[in-house]
C-alpha cells in the first residue's frame, strides 16, 4: 500500500483558510474588525514563526462557531466556498493529488485547521479522508471546544497514527509514505514520511530540506 498526506494551508491551498475564514467574516461585517483582525493576523504571523500557542489560537478561531446557530455558519461557510476558496484552487494542486490517486495511494489530508473550515475544501479535491483538529458538537451546535487533541505539530503523528490504528494499520503497514507540507510546524510528520517534500515551503523548512536533501516542490509559481 501506498499513503500520500498532504497539508492543507499554503501547500494544497495558495492561502490559509483559517486566517481566510475569520477575515472573510471580518470583511462581511460578522465579526467585528476592531476586535477580531489584529487578533487574526497576530496569531497567523505566530504560526508562520513556528510558535503558535494552538489553544489560545483554537479559543480565538472556535468562538464564531460557539456564538452562532449551525444553520447559520453553514450559510455563510457556503459564501466563504464560492466567493474566496474555489478561485483559489489551482490546476498544479489538483494535477499533485491525482497523480497520487491514478498510483493508488490512500491520500489523506492532515490539517491543524478544524474540520468545519476544511471538509468542504477537502472534497474540492476529491479527497474523502480529512484527519483535522475536530471541534465539538453537542445537539448540533457547536461549543467553541474541541474533542481530542489538536492536529497540530507533533499532534499530527498522534492523530495520524490514531487514524490508522482504527483501520488496523500502522505506517510500517504502508511501502511508501509520502507528506507534502509548506510549514516548520510539520516537522513531526514530515520525518515520519518516506518521502517529505516540502511544498511551497517557509525559510526554515526550505533550510531544513535543502540540508537533508529533500525535494523541493513549488505548487504556485
Amino acid at each position: 500500500m501506498k499513503l500520500a498526506l498532504f497539508d492543507l494551508d499554503n501547500t494544497l491551498l495558495p492561502m490559509d483558510s483559517d486566517h481566510g475564514w475569520s477575515q472573510f467574516l471580518i470583511d462581511k461585517g460578522l465579526l467585528d474588525r476592531n476586535e477580531f483582525e489584529a487578533k487574526n493576523d497576530s496569531f497567523y504571523n505566530d504560526y508562520k514563526a513556528g510558535c503558535l500557542n494552538i489553544h489560545e489560537f483554537l479559543d480565538f478561531q472556535l468562538s464564531p462557531l460557539r456564538s452562532h446557530p449551525r444553520g447559520l455558519l453553514n450559510k455563510w461557510h457556503a459564501d466563504f466556498m464560492s466567493q474566496v476558496i474555489e478561485p483559489a484552487i489551482r490546476k498544479s494542486a489538483l494535477e499533485l493529488v491525482k497523480k497520487h490517486q491514478d498510483d493508488h495511494a490512500i491520500c489523506v489530508v492532515v490539517t491543524a485547521t478544524n474540520s468545519f473550515i476544511t471538509k468542504p475544501i477537502v472534497e474540492l479535491f476529491g479527497i474523502s479522508n480529512l484527519i483535522a483538529t475536530e471541534p465539538e458538537v453537542v445537539d448540533g451546535e457547536f461549543t467553541g471546544k474541541i474533542v481530542g487533541i489538536p492536529n497540530f505539530k507533533d499532534g499530527k503523528v498522534t492523530r495520524l497514527e490514531q487514524w490508522l490504528a482504527a483501520r488496523s494499520w500502522t505506517l510500517s503497514s504502508f511501502e511508501s509514505i509520502h507528506f507534502y507540507s509548506d510549514s516548520i510546524n510539520d516537522l513531526p510528520l514530515l520525518e515520519k514520511a518516506t518521502h517529505p517534500v516540502a511544498t511551497n515551503p517557509d525559510d526554515k523548512l526550505t533550510a531544513i530540506a535543502e540540508q537533508r536533501q529533500w525535494p523541493i516542490l513549488e505548487l504556485f509559481k
